[in-house]
């Protein structure tokens, strides 16, 4: 039985420039199972999809078609049991102003019948770094600080599938460190993690699979190992003082001053170098490395429906 189950599921919502009645599809019937004890990543551009997703998994808005269950509980029909599984990490930054850190964690668990779990707090505390802040008022904590509440808030009642939707938005390195190296000990433990990310260099490093999400729909769907074998084998990234002429710019991943392009064999990279030397740059810095998530991720996105991978590929 899959601890989070989407079957044919779409989403639609008043579409806000249309004419009177017409709407736009959020969600597009999607379906996905992630198994018992799985890292999955849910990746995508702003307006993907992915925060829908999670809101109807959450029960915080409900699909116009499709089932979604957690461990086997019907969101809709089983509501309390599937919630009571869930711990859910908002990306906004949402906090009862009236309460010290060590309340708003015995609150939150009143909310699902748990009591008596002081120790279980300790520890979540200690393993977050909130230890010296427990008697702290909401109010007084950093935007870092109380982001760590609300990931303690989503594990107080111990639930078995964790959703952590854009955790580490927007928090520091050290955050970020703690809260992955928690996490990954959950899901060591067997706890089921689904996680959406803009920094994909973390999805790379902790999700077993991957799903990446476009227009509502799935358009790769794969173990992140085998989605790194489909990209390019190597990408040559280089530095440049000015701008690279229009036909290079389009081919090429460009991020301030470092530029970046796909290529397979020492052929293709001496070409793009006499191209550059041609319109009278210089290149510095120059390495080669090999693709990775970002890479993939881009050329999936470039290249729209026509790039679903294996989509009917099963954890291992």
């Amino acid at each position: 039985m899959p601890a989070i189950s989407f079957q044919s599921v779409s989403k639609a919502y008043p579409s806000p420039r249309g004419p009177k009645g017409a709407t736009f599809l959020a969600l597009d019937r999607v379906s996905l199972d992630i198994e018992e004890g799985e890292f999955f990543g849910l990746l995508g551009p702003n307006g993907a999809g992915k925060t829908t997703m999670i809101s109807i998994l959450a029960g915080l808005t409900r699909a116009n078609a499709g089932h979604v269950r957690v461990l086997g509980y019907d969101v809709q029909a089983d509501y309390a049991q599937a919630r009571r599984s869930l711990g859910v990490v908002p990306q906004e930054l949402v906090f009862d102003p009236f309460f010290n850190v060590r309340e708003a964690l015995r609150i939150q668990s009143g909310y699902f019948g748990v009591k008596n779990n002081d120790a279980w707090i300790d520890e979540l505390l200690e393993s977050l770094g909130l230890a010296d802040k427990a008697d702290a008022n909401m109010r007084q904590l950093s935007g870092g600080m109380k982001r760590r509440v609300l990931v303690a808030q989503a594990l107080v009642h111990k639930p078995p599938v964790i959703v952590l939707d854009e955790p580490t938005a927007g928090v520091d390195v050290e955050l970020r460190q703690t809260l992955w190296q928690f996490i990954a000990k959950l899901n060591k433990q067997g706890h089921t993690v689904l996680l959406t990310t803009h920094y994909l260099e973390e999805a790379e490093a902790l999700c077993g699979r991957i799903a990446m999400l476009k227009s509502g729909r799935i358009v790769a769907l794969d173990h992140t190992s085998e989605l790194l074998k489909a990209a390019s084998s190597n990408v040559l990234r280089f530095k440049v003082d000015s701008e690279l002429p229009k036909v290079l710019a389009d081919k090429a991943r460009i991020t301030g001053r470092i530029v970046q392009f796909p290529a397979n064999d020492a052929l293709a990279i001496e070409q793009y170098l006499a191209a550059v030397r041609e319109a009278g740059l210089v290149a510095h810095d120059v390495e080669i490395r090999k693709a990775d998530l970002e890479d993939v991720f881009l050329d999936v996105m470039n290249k729209g429906h026509q790039s679903v991978a294996a989509l009917e590929v099963q954890p291992s």
